[in-house]
């Protein structure tokens, strides 16, 4: 038998399609229709590339700062006064970039409006004689946290990258300017990541009554530090500082950080070590993403590390105290952050740790701090904070009734004379009485004595003033001289005892006697017994 003969390829088979007219005229169709596709498109990128070549495009996400200095500096362009479209906003990081209508600035107290660009809107302005257009965009974030993400994106018709350069200095500046005299506080998320938690007005240093070279020392190290970034890189040292804050509470630790941050122009991170779900890495994940310039905080790091360890007892009660001072609880404190000591100690100089940033950490309990925490590189400057000294009791006296403004409404120097507001039990003010604030609880002489008649009970009950506790906010202090109020400060002092109560404790007590100088340096020794001996009590009932 012969074997067939192989196939000579797929000539045969080709030379069959060919012979059908109908596929030779779809073939030559495709051909001229790549053909000229490929040209459309060849002509569409040229096209393209040869227009972006004109425009400069530039885009900035919401979590980053520039957004921030591009929506406000957005706001003040002359140019978006005709724009139609516009988000409103009251916030206090836009607040005072859309002046009164009667170009005065508003004193009402209202929140100030700002006008922003709309979500989803596009806007065509024009900026030192070019074209520019602006795009906000809002996309969607599957998952937890914040559901969306916005971003601004901005073409200018220029060939010149400067103007970019000059656009973000002015910018910055314009952000700078509607700062003005606040701070940022940033606050971590269930994400990991910073989120402006609110503005605070920048506290003058001279606020800070600390015994004296305390504020001094920290602010000078604090300002060398920024200024020698050269010479930690010429070393080869991390370029970080770490200040810890320990002593007693309602000393002003807290205070004083405050008070640095509007000094150094710093913004404000919270690092919350008992946050749930926070855990080791996303620590480390919230200290590398720290700005290279700015404050990180970490208040009570003693509580947060050991959960079974209490702080000490706060000497009073909130409503006498400066600063916000949580409460000394009574039973071991048990949180859902999952933080390691080890893992603080990573984040703070670890690898990944940011550069730049100024770590400030506050403690009650000195003693109960690792050895490591509190080492050099992690924790530079220990400075301690004691109760209140004569010299501060002194110094508080003379600025809590120091003339406020000039404005402030001037007021005899004599002693007040008596009148019927002045013995009334809770401090109400009669017709044609004073309105500065007396005791609270003052004896009634009347109170024992029967009513004549129902008719008369009825009446006093009428007239009878509302029960409360506290200290009414009303009122001004008497004007007093330099020297009246030297005289009555040193009396207040002298009955101070050495590092007995705290300045938060002395501030709550001058609250209670704000328009009352005279009384508040007099009666502050009876007061002071009932506060220790209230203290004393407290302890021994603990103990």
């Amino acid at each position: 038998m012969t074997e067939p003969a192989p196939l000579n390829g797929f000539g045969p088979l080709i030379s069959f399609f060919l012979s059908i007219s109908a596929l030779r005229d779809w073939a030559k169709l495709l051909i001229i229709g790549s053909f000229f596709e490929t040209c459309r498109r060849l002509l569409a990128t040229v096209w393209s590339s040869t227009i972006d070549s004109f425009f400069l495009s530039a885009s900035f996400e919401d979590h980053d700062d520039s957004y921030k200095w591009m929506m406000i500096w957005l706001s003040k362009q002359p140019s978006w006064k005709n724009v139609r479209n516009v988000n409103i906003s009251t916030g206090e990081r836009f607040s005072g970039n859309v002046p009164n209508s009667e170009g005065e600035p508003d004193s009402s107290g209202m929140p100030k409006v700002s006008y922003l660009p709309a979500l989803s809107g596009s806007y065509t302005l024009w900026y030192k004689y070019r074209w520019m257009r602006i795009t906000r965009v809002s996309e969607p974030i599957p998952g937890w946290g914040p559901n969306h993400r916005d971003s601004l994106n901005m073409s200018i018709f220029t060939r010149n990258h400067d103007i970019l350069n000059t656009i973000l200095q002015d910018a910055k500046k314009a952000y700078q300017d509607a700062q003005g005299s606040s701070i940022t506080v940033y606050v971590s998320d269930s994400s990991n990541s910073w989120r402006e938690l609110a503005t605070r007005r920048k506290r003058p240093l001279d606020s800070i009554i600390l015994d004296p070279g305390i504020r001094e020392l920290v602010v000078e190290d604090a300002q060398d530090f920024l200024a020698s970034k050269g010479w930690y890189a010429e070393r080869g040292i991390p370029f970080r500082r770490g200040y810890l804050l320990y002593g007693a509470p309602g000393s002003g630790k807290t205070s004083l950080i405050h008070s640095i941050a509007g000094e150094l122009e710093l913004d404000v991170f919270i690092i919350s070590l008992s946050r749930s779900g926070l855990d080791d890495t996303g620590l480390s994940e919230l200290i590398s993403d720290l700005p290279e310039r700015c404050i990180a905080l970490m208040e009570d790091i003693d509580a947060a590390l050991h959960n079974s360890l209490s702080r000490e007892d706060a000497p009073t009660p909130p409503s006498q105290t400066a600063e916000l001072i949580p409460s000394s609880p009574r039973t071991p404190t048990h949180t859902t952050s999952r933080v390691s000591l080890s893992g603080l100690l990573n984040a703070l100089d670890g690898i990944g740790a940011q550069e730049g940033r100024i770590l400030f950490a506050t403690t009650n309990k000195y003693s109960s701090l690792d050895p490591a925490l509190c080492r050099p590189g992690r924790m530079d400057l220990h400075v301690e904070f004691k109760l209140a000294s004569r010299y501060q009791a002194d110094e508080l006296f003379k600025r809590f009734y120091l003339p406020s403004s000039p404005k402030t409404p001037a007021y005899d120097d004599q002693e007040p004379k008596s009148n019927p507001a002045q013995s009334h039990p809770n401090g109400s003010i009669r017709d044609g009485g004073s309105t500065n604030l007396i005791d609270l609880g003052a004896p009634d002489d009347t109170a024992d004595s029967p009513p004549s008649s129902p008719q008369a009970c009825s009446e006093k009950s009428e007239r009878a003033a509302p029960t409360y506790t506290g200290t009414r906010h009303r009122g001004h202090a008497p004007k007093l001289s330099s020297d009246q109020l030297s005289a009555l400060a040193a009396q207040f002092a002298s009955a101070i005892p050495e590092r007995e109560v705290s300045m938060a404790v002395l501030q709550g007590y001058l609250m209670s006697q704000k328009s009352r100088p005279r009384e508040a340096a007099r009666e502050v020794s009876a007061w002071l017994q009932k506060e220790l001996a209230t203290k004393k009590a407290q302890n021994e009932t603990k103990s």
